[in-house]
């Protein structure tokens, strides 16, 4: 079904409109995933004499560079998938914040390429635009969100509280990313990679305590209920 309020329309999730919208998003994100192997050249033929000469020929950088791009693409997909699993309908701003999330989703197989290029691994350039185009894009797909609850599309809403507290564990991210930029132009390229890698570690221990203080939350709003959309 499709209402409208003046000029604003609403789909609800049963209606075709909500099925088209979300069946192009998922398409897009399977085609940024599939270009990142674009990025992958195909070595010589002399390079495939053994493991180490074909990875000396720069194939191995550059799988490395594809492994990271496939999980961090994968990630944003799964992420966009719970919380359009949230959705109760669209509306035109839902639609547009998604596209402003996917664009800079199908940048990333571009920004790879200054990552995993032998020849450009030194230049700090290359891991700047990379960690700004992640860093968009986080902050982008944590916007859909924000649409949605400003245009009352969530089916089972949170305390602000909670969002608040979910917003900041998204943050993580961009921090991380943004914190590699100096790293590369102080220390190197290779120090600021590892940096990323410290999201295996706090990425986890934030989601635990935002998953925490969010269950406090819900339990407070559960014993006071008029103060709900309050906190």
């Amino acid at each position: 079904m499709t209402t409208a309020t003046g000029t604003a329309h609403r789909y609800e999730r049963e209606s075709v409109e909500f099925a088209r919208t979300f069946a192009f998003l998922d398409a897009v994100y399977a085609i940024a995933l599939t270009l990142l192997v674009v990025n992958i050249d195909p070595p010589e033929a002399s390079a495939w004499r053994n493991l180490s000469t074909l990875l000396a020929s720069g194939l191995g950088w550059q799988l490395l560079g594809f492994g990271i791009s496939f999980a961090v693409i994968a990630v944003f997909w799964r992420t966009n998938h719970r919380i359009v699993a949230g959705f109760s309908a669209i509306t035109p701003s839902t639609i547009t914040a998604n596209l402003v999330a996917i664009a800079f989703v199908v940048l990333i197989p571009f920004s790879t390429q200054g990552v995993s290029d032998v020849e450009l691994a030194d230049e700090p350039l290359t891991v700047t635009v990379y960690a700004l185009n992640i860093s968009a894009a986080v902050l982008a797909q944590a916007a859909v969100f924000f649409v949605a609850r400003h245009d009352g599309v969530l089916r089972d809403p949170l305390p602000r509280r909670a969002d608040t507290v979910k917003f900041i564990d998204t943050l993580t991210t961009p921090i991380v990313f943004l914190a590699s930029i100096p790293v590369a132009y102080l220390v190197g390229t290779d120090w600021a990679r590892y940096t990323w890698a410290l999201l295996i570690v706090i990425g986890p221990l934030s989601g635990r305590w935002a998953a925490r203080r969010i269950a406090r939350i819900r339990a407070s709003a559960a014993s006071h209920p008029a103060g709900r959309d309050v906190d």
